[in-house]
């Protein structure tokens, strides 16, 4: 499934990745990412950057499956531990461990398609509650 179709809105860099959505629900997301030559680094292992981003939307996705009125999360922070070296498809699943009104506390990992840990990650979400409703990428003139 499209993240855009799940979150209600377009994130034009995971749309660019290719981040496909496997599952979501009960605090719980699940993302996957095949990786392609452009999305490796130096060593022909995934970009810490792409492996940080597959986790980052996983874990805000998770926080919203708890909260059907919030239309959005925004990192308020993130840390991640890379571990090992990813190939193939990688697999993402954030969870929320608590929600409060407006804040959420994450963890997630990501894995390779045969389970290996490739990263662990913790993170903070502020949800957000626009009443004005999802907001469509704009393209940007120049």
């Amino acid at each position: 499934m499209e993240i855009a179709q799940a979150l209600g809105r377009t994130i034009p860099f995971a749309s660019h990745l290719g981040v496909r959505l496997k599952e979501k629900g009960g605090g719980r997301a699940v993302l996957e990412l095949d990786l392609r030559p452009e999305l490796m680094n130096s060593y022909e292992a995934a970009h810490g950057g792409v492996v940080m981003t597959l986790l980052d939307i996983a874990m805000a996705l998770a926080a919203r499956t708890l909260d059907a009125t919030a239309n959005g999360a925004i990192t308020v922070e993130m840390k991640a531990s890379f571990i090992g070296t990813g190939q193939g498809t990688l697999i993402a699943e954030g969870r929320c461990l608590h929600l409060g009104r407006q804040v959420a506390f994450c963890e997630g990992d990501a894995r390779d398609q045969a389970g290996k840990l490739v990263a662990k990650a913790s993170g903070t979400f502020m949800l957000r509650h626009d009443r004005r409703g999802p907001v469509e990428a704009v393209p940007r003139k120049g």
